[in-house]
């Protein structure tokens, strides 16, 4: 029996999990497909100085990452004041991100106030899911997967929200983005607050740091995993807008787009979980991730107009990333529960190696578009069209083949 079994006997309530989840990747995923497009559009900040900025506060995530999750084991007796404040300083950023008009220099504004909402984040997102790892030993032997299942699908029901909530705001408001962080800052006090009972350290052995994790086989291999797999995810969320409006050619076809993919993400989660929990976990993943590279090569196909077609790779792509979102992480917290069962400082390496892909994409991707003639919402010349196509779409085929043949070498049974 695990410790988290053993020592928390309270039944936890798992739509507490969910809605926390939604909260958090609401502040997640959707800032890389709004915020720079927002800041672009509206204050004319250019691809490459938003690039920029973005890959500065992924290398800050890469120092602070791993010193959020030393924070969140230090203060676990503390944790649910702690994730109390961080969860009102994530709302604050949000407000200024997005409902303040910048006091100063709009690219200085953009990175405080991402600053602000991804420290919260990143802070919230390890004492979640390190709180995941005590909480699902008392669920039974599935308990990891069942937990997942909730958490997963609600956190892919905010960022369907989130992904859709400015396009259709802009119908009712002409402030269609101070109208969403509004709203955010709302749904993230009432989240925190139904979460508030459920933060418990429990009588958990003392942490023993990073060691157990990085000397760990298993473990190492399934951060490679992660990194290699969310990459494909980084690309497409940070290109999308510009994919759609510039590739497809079809502006206003956004705001449904996304909420197809997310939808499908969300509605494909629990399905994927539940063939995990019938079946071994390896082989439901790698079908999953085999999808996602066959959906991507046809989405490189694609030009002026193919919107039709790009709505069944978007419903192909998001199922995938049910798969990716639910397994991989409930495959990670098993494994912290045997070698590591505090789990914070693992899921603060979690939580880097997953952010750190959208560095990449940010600090060379943009920039490179923006050298190749790419503006957004202009004429385009077609080699900076031909350029954006094969970034969104035969980048992350070859990440996830990369990622697949290492799932395919790694022994899952030591779980």
């Amino acid at each position: 029996m695990s410790w988290a079994a053993a020592q928390n006997p309270t039944r936890p309530r798992l739509p507490a999990y969910a809605g926390f989840a939604a909260v958090l990747a609401a502040a997640g995923l959707p800032l890389y497909i709004h915020a720079p497009k927002f800041y672009a559009d509206r204050y004319g900040v250019s691809l490459a100085a938003l690039g920029a900025v973005l890959f500065g506060l992924r290398l800050l995530d890469v120092l602070q990452d791993p010193l959020l999750g030393r924070l969140s084991e230090h203060w676990r007796q503390r944790r649910a004041s702690a994730a109390a404040a961080a969860t009102f300083l994530l709302a604050v950023g949000m407000l200024g991100l997005f409902a303040v008009a910048p006091p100063v220099s709009p690219v200085l504004w953009f990175a405080l106030m991402l600053t602000l909402v991804f420290s919260s984040f990143s802070f919230l997102t390890i004492c979640f899911y390190a709180q995941g790892v005590t909480t699902a030993g008392g669920l039974g032997p599935s308990g990891h997967l069942r937990l997942a299942r909730w958490r997963e699908t609600g956190a892919l029901a905010g960022i369907c929200l989130a992904a859709i909530a400015p396009v259709l705001l802009a119908r009712v408001t002409p402030w269609p983005f101070a109208a969403f962080a509004l709203v955010f800052a709302g749904l993230a006090l009432l989240a925190g607050a139904a979460m508030r009972l459920e933060w418990g350290a429990g009588r958990l052995p003392p942490s023993a740091g990073f060691r157990p994790v990085l000397r760990d086989r298993l473990a190492r291999r399934l951060l490679g995993i992660a990194f290699l797999n969310a990459a494909p995810v980084a690309v497409s969320s940070t290109l999308f807008l510009f994919y759609v409006e510039s590739r497809l050619q079809a502006p206003g076809s956004e705001g449904p787009l996304l909420v197809l993919f997310f939808l499908s993400a969300a509605v494909a989660a629990p399905v994927w979980g539940k063939l995990a929990e019938h079946f071994d976990p390896k082989p439901v993943l790698a079908i999953a991730m085999t999808l996602s590279i066959g959906a991507f090569a046809g989405a490189l196909l694609l030009g002026p107009g193919d919107v039709a077609l790009f709505a069944v790779i978007c419903v192909a792509t998001g199922a995938a990333l049910g798969a990716d979102m639910t397994l991989l992480p409930a495959l990670f917290a098993t494994r912290m529960a045997r070698i590591s069962p505090t789990a914070a400082e693992g899921f603060g390496l979690w939580s880097f190696v997953s952010k750190f892909t959208l560095a990449l994409a940010a600090v060379l991707l943009l920039p490179a578009l923006d050298a190749a003639g790419f503006r957004s919402g202009a004429a385009n010349p077609p080699q900076a069209l031909a350029l954006l196509a094969l970034f969104y779409a035969a980048l992350p085929c070859g990440l996830k083949a990369v990622a697949l043949t290492l799932l395919a070498i790694t022994d899952l049974k030591e779980i």
